[in-house]
Order: structure tokens, then C-alpha cells, then sequence
């Protein structure tokens, strides 16, 4: 869980995190495979409350405010009404701590302000299998759904760049428009609901939007001279709203297209090959906390934040006396408040979270840490972006002093060798030597 849900005290739910952070240029391309029955209601595990498929966070944003209940990784549920009433059954028939990870807040402050946040996800085995029957179950319908279709013989639609009318097999439409307009979709066996496919683009075209770059044009002849022109009659392959039309992305529980393409199945039979010589590792950047800066080591990052924002970490960290992981701590705590558009300093809420640097700069409050017991808190343990590479970055300065410490504590006395063919003649190896010569 990349951010813990914060308390429903909070002014209106309005700080509520219900999705797992990313810094854009990192975000994970996450299968998004919407259910066609968006109108299909979903109950709540713990009550009576229910909300359309379709308005999914706001049901998820009930299971936090009103229940402490929070549901890991939603994006890899192949059908999350079913799941929610697999988890309704069972929260009958056994309390939710036999289920769920406990995660208690503020556990060091008053009993008061302490409050339990229940986790579920597939680390218990249970939820591991329904997700994978899920899946399963979902794979054979896709699969089944993509037979038919490639055996359907009544199939009939107008080309949307042409008009010419089309019957018979989809394939003869597909094939047609990759021929005659050099426009394709990949290959038609791997198509599935091809019909809202074509449903979705011919939408598009409607509203004079562009395939690939998605501008919107102000009449049907600029566009096509866009696309001519720019290369761009493909669909963008960064638009996870079409991955529901391909089969593979159906294939792997938790796997896009991308990655299932990425793996090469030849490198697993060369057992013998050990070399790692070729072996290039891709930098991991680190992100300034105030903007989109990102640099590839600590000190570059923290040089930059100094200079652009008047952010002294090392500066904090020493005055402090800040351990590691109270550092993992303040950066998760900063980058929270900050993601909600708020002040660390005076906790003034403003609209964008450019307007708050701007803030704390002119008011000099970037430095204006608060209290340690306000950030100290173990619901930022969790980081709020869950591939932030500046907290692999931070230095553990405890260890490193004691080490340094211990290393010039240790005497270290040389040997005398002042005196060698004395030392030749004492040694012990000499009577060795003799003994194993007398005994021969």
C-alpha cells in the first residue's frame, strides 16, 4: 500500500488517498480492464451501502472514512463485483482481524487519537486465490467471446474512412482498412470485442479527434490531413482505455502487454549462462520535493533543492538529529502534504501545489518544519509515491558514524620484525620440522 488513508477526522474526507501515488514519468502502465456493466451496483463488504461499478471510488472512499478498511492493488481485480461479494460472505462468517493486516495510527500518541486501519490484500492466501480465480474465470469468457467472434459469419459494418459497406468475417473490415488506408489494430485473431472497438474509434473520428496525439481538430478534412501528414492513423498504444480489446492483456494476472512482450522465453533455457557482464542497470532518478526536477544522486538532488527552494536536508537532518528512518518519515510527511496543495509550515490550503511553493517561499516557511511528534507518526512509515527513489537515496548517518566510531576505536598493534632470523630461529615451525624429521 503506497499511502496510508488518513483519518476520517479530517475536514470532509478531502485528504483521503485511495490510490497508490506515482510520479508521471515513472507511472506504471497498469491494465486497466474496465467491465462493460459500468451500471452494475457493488455492495459494501461491512454494510448495507452500495454504489454503481462506475463510481467505484466513491465506494472505496465509504470502506475508508466510514469502515478503516482498506482493499490493496483495486487495478488487478478482474471483477471486482464478485469480489466484494466473496468478502461480504466471509465478513459474516469470521471477524475481519482473521482476514486483514492491522495497522494502528499515532501509535505512540493518546489512546484517543489512535485509530486501526484493516489492510486486505493478497497476502493471505485466500485473497491470492480468488484474485487468480477471478482471472481465470475472466480469461476463459475472454477466450470464449474471441471464438465466436472469429467464427461469426454475420458481421457487418461500414469502413469509417470510405463508407464501403462490409459482410461476412471482421477480418475482411480489419484487413481492409490496414490495405487500403494503412490504418491497423493489429492482427484480428487478437481482438476481442471488436465490435465496441470499432464502436470507440468511430467516436473519435465523430469528434474529430486524432487517433494517436488525441487533438481535437474543428472539421473532419483537417484531421485527415493531420493524420496523413503526421503518420499518425495508429491508436497510441499509451492509452490503456484499448486494452481491453487485446487478449494478451487478459493472459497474466498484474501483467500489461508491454511486459508479457518484453519476456523472452529463450533466455530461461540457458541455464549455463551466468554471465552478467552485459548487464546495464537503467538509472533510477530521484524527484525534488517541491517540483519535477529529478536528478540521479543524492547530492545533486538535495544541491538543487537547496539552491532553487532554500531546502537544507543535510541542514535538517543534523539539527534534528534525525535517524534513517525518521528521514523516511519527514520526506513521506512533506511529500503528502504537499500532494494535498497544503503548507507544512502553517497549514494553509491553497489550489495547486505550485501556488503553495510559491507560498512557502515568499513566507519563508520551507524550513519551517513542525513539531517532530506531528511528522514522527507511523502512518508515514508507507510512502506517499510508491517508486520515490529520493527515499532509497537517503543516507543512514547513525550507522555510518558508528562505524567510523568503531573503526578508529580499535588499536591496532603491527608486528615486530625488527629482529627477523631471531624470529626465524624461536619459531615453533622449527621443532616441527625436526620432530618430523626424527620420526621418519
Amino acid at each position: 500500500m503506497a499511502a496510508l488513508k488518513e483519518s476520517a477526522e479530517l475536514a470532509g474526507g478531502q485528504d483521503c488517498i485511495l490510490e497508490p501515488l506515482c510520479f508521471p514519468e515513472q507511472l506504471s502502465g497498469s491494465v486497466s480492464l474496465a467491465s462493460s456493466d459500468d451500471c452494475c451496483l457493488v455492495s459494501c463488504v461491512l454494510c448495507s451501502h452500495s454504489a454503481p461499478l462506475s463510481d467505484k471510488d466513491q465506494l472505496l472512499k465509504h470502506l475508508v472514512l466510514d469502515h478503516k478498511l482498506v482493499i490493496a492493488d483495486i487495478k488487478l481485480i478482474a471483477d471486482f463485483p464478485k469480489y466484494m461479494l466473496y468478502w461480504k460472505k466471509r465478513f459474516t462468517e469470521q471477524p475481519i482481524t482473521d482476514f486483514c493486516s492491522v495497522i494502528k495510527t499515532n501509535s505512540e500518541g493518546p489512546a484517543e487519537l489512535q485509530e486501526n486501519y484493516f489492510l486486505l490484500c493478497d497476502v493471505l492466501p485466500e485473497d491470492r486465490i480468488l484474485r487468480e480465480q477471478l482471472q481465470q474465470k475472466r480469461l476463459e469468457e475472454v477466450l470464449e467471446q474471441q471464438q465466436k467472434e472469429r467464427n461469426d459469419t454475420s458481421f457487418q459494418r461500414t469502413c469509417m474512412f470510405c463508407n464501403e459497406d462490409f459482410t461476412g468475417n471482421r477480418s475482411v473490415l480489419l484487413n481492409h482498412m490496414a490495405r487500403e488506408h494503412s490504418f491497423s489494430i493489429g492482427l484480428p485473431d487478437n481482438i476481442v470485442y471488436c465490435t465496441e472497438f470499432l464502436d470507440a474509434l468511430e467516436r473519435k473520428l465523430d469528434n474529430m479527434q486524432c487517433f494517436y496525439c488525441e487533438k481535437i481538430f474543428r472539421d473532419k478534412t483537417t484531421l485527415k490531413d493531420h493524420m496523413r501528414k503526421k503518420q499518425h492513423r495508429r491508436i497510441n498504444a499509451n492509452n490503456h482505455d484499448y486494452d481491453r480489446f487485446y487478449v494478451i492483456n487478459y493472459l497474466e494476472l498484474g501483467k500489461t502487454w508491454e511486459e508479457v512482450l518484453s519476456e523472452d522465453d529463450r533466455e530461461l533455457l540457458k541455464d549455463d549462462d551466468d554471465d552478467w557482464s552485459d548487464w546495464q542497470a537503467h538509472p533510477v532518478c530521484a524527484v525534488c520535493l517541491f517540483c519535477e526536477q529529478q536528478e540521479e544522486n543524492m547530492e545533486k538532488i538535495c544541491t538543487h533543492m537547496q539552491e532553487a527552494h532554500k531546502f537544507d536536508l543535510h541542514k535538517l537532518k543534523t539539527e534534528l538529529n534525525l535517524k534513517f528512518y525518521q528521514q523516511v518519515k519527514l520526506v513521506n510527511y512533506i511529500r503528502r502534504e504537499l500532494h494535498q496543495c497544503r503548507c507544512y509550515g502553517c497549514q494553509k490550503k491553497l489550489e495547486t501545489k505550485e501556488e503553495v511553493v510559491q507560498h512557502m517561499m515568499e513566507a519563508g516557511h520551507v524550513m519551517q518544519i513542525p513539531e517532530i511528534s506531528h511528522w514522527d507518526q507511523p502512518q508515514y512509515y508507507f510512502p506517499t509515491y510508491e517508486n520515490d527513489a529520493l527515499l532509497t537515496a537517503l543516507s543512514d548517518s547513525e550507522s555510518e558514524s558508528e562505524g567510523a566510531d568503531h573503526s578508529s576505536d580499535v588499536p591496532v598493534f603491527p608486528e615486530d620484525i625488527s629482529n627477523l632470523k631471531a624470529i626465524k630461529q624461536n619459531s615453533v615451525l622449527n621443532k616441527l620440522l625436526k620432530d618430523r624429521g626424527s620420526s621418519s
